[in-house]
Formats: C-alpha cells, structure tokens, sequence
C-alpha cells in the first residue's frame, strides 16, 4: 500500500452518483451525430477509455482526463462527461478548471448526479472563494432528502464551518516566504515527506521517480514505486538528491515516515500488513537492514509516521489501533530503564479528534509538538498544528494559518531546530511535477519603518525590490533552542571516533539523554532546550572522557555552537579539565552540581585499579598570590576527600595547588578568566 494514497481530496464523502440526464444534455449517439459517424466511433472510444481508468478512483483521474476531454472537444454539451471532467480536475493541480465543467454539467442536467453540488461547492472551497463555495454547499444541502440529508448534512455543516474559518485564515496571512526547493531536489514527479536533521544538513524524503529500486510500477496507479531520496546541503546550497538504494530501499514502497534530530536514525513506512514503522540506524556510511519496531509499538493496525523527542527517549507516532478518539491518533511510548519500549499511551482529546490526526513531529525543543489534523479548526483537509507541552499539559492546538495551510491536505510537516524554516510538501501551480518539497521561512513580528531623514527614504526607495531586500526589513523567528554540533577525534591523529555522548542535567544529576557520534566522520549533533545546567561528557575505549559546561539560561534564543572536541589517550602525563566540577564562590565546598562528573571520575579510577592521578586547582588572578594558591589547594584536595568517600584508596590520589601559576586562557576578560578558574586531573602511573 502507498501511504499516501490515503490522502484523498474527497475523503470526508463518497456520495452516490446516480445519473439523471435531462434534455439539454446531448448524448454520445447516431441520433444527435447522424454526420460524424468517425467522430462519435473515435468520442465513444475515448469516453469508454476514460471511464475504464476513472473507474480505478481518483489516483487514474488524469489519465482518464486526456481521454475526456477529447471526447469533450468532440461534444461539449454532454452533462456526464463535464460532471467527470470537472471530477477529475478536483484531484489535480488545476482545481480551478473543474468549476466550469461542473458548472456547465448542472445546467444541462441539474440532478446529472447527486454530488454534483456538493463537488461543484468544493471547487469553489478549494480554489479559496469561500463566499461561493458557502452558497453552493448551502443549495447542494437544500436539495436534499430527508433521508440524505441525514447523511450528509453533517459533513456539509462542517465544510461550511471550514469555509468561515478559511475567510478568517486568508484575511489575516501569516508572514512567511514559501519557496520550491527546485530541481535539485524535486523532480517531474511525485516528491513528498520531507524529514530534516535539526541543522538543516541533510533532508531525506520520498519520491516516485523514474529508477526506483527495482525501477517498477504500481499497479493500482501505474506510477513508480515509492523509493527514499537523501540531499544534503553544503555551503548552503542542497546537493542533488540522490537515491541511497539498498537496504533502505526495496522493490516495493518504501516511504519517510521520521528522522531524528542528530539525522542518524531514520523511521519507515512499509505498506505491508496494513502498514507499519521501520527504523534504520545509519552506523558510518551505511544504514542498518531497516527493522519493524517492536510491540508495542506495532500492531495489527495501520502505524505510519513517527517522531523522535530531542533525548531519544519517547516516540510520538500516529495509529489506528482501536480505543482512540477518532480514526488515526497520536499516541507515544517511553524507554524504560533497560533501553525497551513502554506500555503506548493516547497523548490524549487536546490533541486528538473525532477525526484523522496524521504527521506528528516533536521539535528538538522538547516540548512543541506539530502535527496535521481534520478535527480542530481546519480550512478543508488536513491543516498543520502546533501545540506546546507546558505545566503537564499540552496547550491548545494553533493552526500555523495561510498561506501554509490551504484547503487541500497539508502533511508531512517538519520543522528546523531553530524555528526559523519549515518544510513540507504540497501541490502549487508552478511546481516542477505533482506534489514538491517547498520551504517556509518564517517571520516574527513586522519591524516598525524609521526614516531619519529625507536622505533615508529616498536611499530606500532607490532600492530593487527583491527577497534579499524584503528579508532585511523583517525578523525572522527564532526557537528557544542551543543546537550543540562538531566532530569527535583522536587528538593526535585527528581520526574521527565513535564516541558515546552522556548529557546531564547537573542540577537533579539525571542523565537526560545518550547519543553517539558517526564511527566514520566523528560528527555529533545534541539539542539543548533553553533553561537548564546541562552536563556533557564524551567518551570512547581507551581514551579519557571529556567533560563540557552549558548553563542556559531560560530566556535564550537560538543559537548553534560548533565545538569539535578532541579525547586523548589514557597515557601516563595526560590531563583533562573537569568542567562539570563546581565550588561555592570563594570557596571549598562542592556544589550539588559536581555529582555526576565526580562520579564519572570515581568509575574511571575503579574500572582501571592500577591508575594514579593527580588533582589539581588553577584560579584566575584576581586577589592575592597566597590567597588563590590556598583556595586552588582546598578546592584540589575537596575532590580527592569526595574520591576517598567513595572508595578511592588514598595512595592513589595525590592534590595540589597552583594558584594563577598556569593560565590557560588571558585574564584580562571575564570570558578568560573563567576558563582559568577550573579543576584538572592527570594521569600520575597506570
């Protein structure tokens, strides 16, 4: 099954279509044609190869088209053949055209079929006439039966509902640049589902393009199989997307359905029992055989796609399992301690519906979660929400607003860490072949205009109107976010290494999360959501950890830091900077902080029991000589007091005092300074 094949433009009605042609309508026969007999044989033709193809549903609508409308040239004043025209061109990227064929169908046969109105009404509500579309979708209600008016009232209520909500959409615009990602990345056909890693480097999404795996076609829809593309983005600029092959790829459909942050674990969606979520582990330059997520995650049930939050710890993913709120729901399961997936629960009625809620994404802020939807307050189909997790709750969805969300299907939504662009894929006149990937950029509040002088305006209004020139004039909107990258190696050598990255939370001394860094190029990529103590520490066999210091404070914007870290081997002579180590001002005693990196040094020191080191203290020059070296002694022979307390034989261990003897950094910045004052360890004998 192709995945999204289930986004139907008419998915919430599948009205009986009776035909009922009165007089005006001309038919397909000798009678009305007594003098083209080779015209009508060729109409005929051509009608009985459309309806072949429309008979398949809406994924042969354009196929059909082509045989319709010559048939059309031939004679149109046929009420059924515009009724199917206008059909087809509702499922296309040319909407607009099926008003009139609709249009036209009516007034030569008012009851050609009974969801013409309707059809004709959803043109209206598509191509944004909303006024007209409430107008028909009332008269379409009107000319009901009872009888279907029972059954079809509902959805008509609710599309007018969209209707109002789209007016009040359209006149208040989001302020956003959406752009086509071009041909680098899209191709003449379909491309859709676009996943990002936090920084924007790499973009892996879905295509039905010529040379799939296997290089077969579909047979429901004879397009080609779905294969996942990968591009990524070097100075600035994406490469050509490329087709990775085996084993992410397979003859059959292989879709994206979720990326994690760091862009190293990838989420598939294989049509098979139902439809079901893979992951694949890119270990080096390879990725892992893609493996079916266990129980209970999977089941019987229709499982597409799926979000990792920034720790790696909980997987929001949507469902179809039953004792939700609607159709599909978003539910989520956590990792317990063993690393194993726990019991899946609903995220519950705030989020989810009475309808389809699909395409969940966690930000790497931890806590804004983004998601489509037909329940809440849409415009028509699927619209893009976002709701953020806070005091225990998730707040009410937000509907991102046009001209992101249209009436059609919005999906397959995801955001950079910095909040800055998203991206998603969408049908728009002017793409490069049925569904594209485009990018939003979006745009915080409108800067108020200041002239200084006459002088001012006229250098301003002397300027070529261009995006460049726009973008200057606005602010782009920021997340609140640290997005902590760079390389792991040897720090003789340089040879990347695979590395184990533990992140702290230094003030409850919890481990937040575990990453690893790629075995062949030593890159790394952490979240930091704003307004913690954060501990990092890296680690690989047969080298020192390395320990790093974030404190984020919770009102800090976005912000990346590119810090490549070099571990050095344990070798007699090697020291390393304790940086998660912390002391009261102007003092001895260890703040609460200091537990974890303290016992990350107690582990070291009991897993290799023939290791003697020593401990020193270094502080800035601020204040006296015999003063700092007293406080760097104490604060040296404060950790190895801790060490002791914890088993440490004491002839292990050896403390001193340096003082400002040995500056690693000027003193004449507080920046500096603050590096200076810092407690170090050196490996004494092994």
């Amino acid at each position: 099954m192709n995945r999204f094949l289930r986004y139907s433009l008419t998915s919430m009605l599948l009205l009986l279509t009776t035909v009922v042609v009165f007089s005006q309508s001309i038919e397909f026969n000798k009678t009305n044609f007594p003098n083209d007999k080779k015209g009508l044989r060729k109409a005929i033709k051509d009608i009985n190869e459309g309806d072949k193809n429309y008979e398949l549903g809406r994924v042969m609508y354009l196929k059909a088209l082509d045989h319709y409308l010559a048939a059309q040239a031939f004679n149109p004043r046929n009420a059924v053949l515009n009724y199917k025209i206008g059909k087809c061109y509702l499922n296309t990227v040319q909407k607009d055209k099926s008003i009139e064929y609709l249009e036209r169908a009516l007034e030569l046969s008012p009851s050609v079929s009974l969801d013409a109105g309707f059809l004709l009404a959803y043109g209206y509500h598509l191509t944004l006439d909303f006024d007209k579309a409430i107008e028909n979708y009332t008269k379409f209600k009107n000319s009901l039966s009872p009888a279907d008016l029972e059954t079809y009232g509902r959805i008509v209520d609710r599309r007018i509902q969209q209707c109002n909500v789209g007016k009040e959409l359209v006149q208040n615009p989001e302020r956003v640049f959406i752009d086509n990602l071009g041909s680098v990345v899209n191709s003449q056909y379909p491309d859709y589902s676009p996943m990002i890693s936090a920084d924007e480097s790499v973009i892996m999404f879905t295509s039905r393009s010529e040379g799939s795996t296997g290089n077969k076609r579909d047979p429901l829809d004879l397009q080609f199989f779905e294969d996942i593309h990968i591009s990524y983005k070097i100075d600035g600029r994406w490469t050509a997307a490329r087709n990775p092959g085996k084993p992410l790829n397979t003859s059959g459909h292989d879709a994206t359905a979720g990326l994690s942050p760091d862009g190293q674990t990838l989420f598939i969606y294989k049509g098979t029992k139902g439809g079901d979520i893979y992951e694949c582990v890119q270990r080096g330059n390879n990725w892992s055989k893609p493996k079916k997520m266990p129980k209970p995650i999977t089941s019987k049930f229709h499982e597409s796609s799926a979000s990792l939050s920034p720790d790696g710890r909980t997987i929001y993913f949507i469902s179809q399992r039953p004792g939700g709120y609607g159709g599909r729901d978003i539910y989520k399961s956590t990792k317990n301690e063993k690393g194993k997936w726990g019991p899946v629960s609903n995220v519950g009625p705030i989020i989810n519906t009475e309808f389809d809620e699909e395409s969940v994404f966690m930000h790497p802020d931890g806590k804004t979660m983004y998601f489509s939807s037909q329940g809440h307050r849409t415009m028509g189909g699927y619209d893009i929400f976002k709701s953020v997790f806070e005091n225990e709750a998730w707040s009410e969805p937000q509907n991102l607003g046009y001209p992101i969300n249209t009436p059609d299907d919005d999906v397959f939504f995801t955001m950079s860490a910095s909040g800055a662009r998203g991206y998603y894929s969408s049908e728009r006149i002017g793409g490069l072949g049925g569904q594209d990937i485009y990018v939003i950029t979006f745009l915080g509040a409108e800067k108020p205009v200041v002239f200084h002088t006459e002088d001012d305006l006229l250098a301003i209004l002397s300027q070529p109107v261009s995006g460049a020139v726009i973008e200057s004039a606005v602010e782009i909107q920021t997340s609140q976010l640290t997005l902590l990258k760079g390389f792991i190696r040897d720090s003789e050598t340089q040879t990347p290494l695979h590395a184990k990255i533990e992140l702290i939370d230094n003030e409850l001394n919890q481990q937040i999360a575990v990453f690893e860094s790629n075995s062949a190029t030593g890159r790394y990529l952490v979240s930091l959501p704003s307004g913690k103590n954060y501990g990092l520490t890296v680690s690989a066999d047969g080298y020192l950890f390395h320990s790093e210091n974030f404190n984020i404070s919770s009102s800090r914007g976005y912000q990346e830091i590119e810090k490549d870290i070099m571990l050095k081997k344990i070798e007699v002579g090697t020291s390393i900077v304790l940086n998660n180590i912390f002391f009261d001002f102007n003092s001895a005693n260890l703040r609460n902080e200091s537990t974890a990196e303290l016992d990350r040094l107690t582990q070291l020191l009991k897993d290799m029991p023939k290791l003697k080191i020593e401990i020193s203290g270094h502080t800035d020059n601020v204040g006296s000589a015999s003063y700092n070296q007293r406080l760097s002694e104490n604060r040296a022979k404060a950790v190895v007091d801790y060490l002791i307390r914890k088993g440490i034989n004491t002839d292990r261990l050896e403390f001193k005092g340096y003082g400002f003897e040995q500056p690693i950094a000027t003193n004449d910045n507080e920046e500096g300074r603050q590096m200076n004052r810092r407690t170090e360890f050196k490996i004494v004998s092994k």
